[in-house]
C-alpha cells in the first residue's frame, strides 16, 4: 500500500480476466527465490513506475485466502518517482483514495485487508467457511 497522508493508491484492473473493472491494490506474485519485500518493491516498479527501497516497507497484514492463497500486505510512505499506470494492458487507471472513503467497486479481499490494516488486525482468513 502506497500511502500519502490519509490517502492510498489503488489501480482499476482491466484486461486480465480477474476483477476487471474493479479497484485493487497494486500487487503481484513472487518470483522464484525472491524475498517478499523485494517482490513488493519490484511489483511497485512494474505497475506504478516507482522505486521503493525494501527497507522502507512495513509489514501490515497477512491474509489466508481460501483455498490456496496467502497474501502479504506492506505499507510505505516513501518511494522515488510519481506513481503512474505503468501497465496499461492490465490496468485502466490509478487514483488516490481517502482511506475512509474507498470505492465500493473493489476486489473483495484487498478491501477486507485494508479494513483489517486500518484496525491494526495483523491476520485474517478470507472465504473460509470456518473463519470466525
Amino acid at each position: 500500500m502506497l500511502l500519502r497522508g490519509d490517502t492510498l493508491l489503488l489501480a482499476r484492473r482491466d484486461g486480465t480476466g480477474y476483477g476487471d473493472g474493479l479497484w485493487h491494490l497494486p500487487s503481484g506474485h513472487l518470483e522464484a527465490d525472491e524475498p517478499a519485500t523485494m517482490g513488493a518493491a519490484r511489483e511497485a516498479a512494474e505497475e506504478l513506475g516507482v522505486t521503493i527501497d525494501p527497507a522502507d516497507l512495513t509489514f501490515a497484514h497477512v491474509m489466508h485466502r481460501a483455498p490456496d492463497r496467502v497474501g502479504l500486505f506492506f505499507t510505505t510512505e516513501r518511494w522515488t518517482g510519481e506513481p503512474y499506470n505503468a501497465e496499461p494492458h492490465k490496468c485502466s487507471e490509478v487514483a488516490w483514495w481517502p482511506v475512509d472513503a474507498l470505492p465500493a467497486d473493489m476486489v473483495d479481499y484487498p478491501a477486507a485487508a485494508i479494513a483489517n490494516i486500518l484496525e491494526r488486525i495483523p491476520f485474517a482468513q478470507h472465504h473460509w467457511s470456518t473463519s470466525p
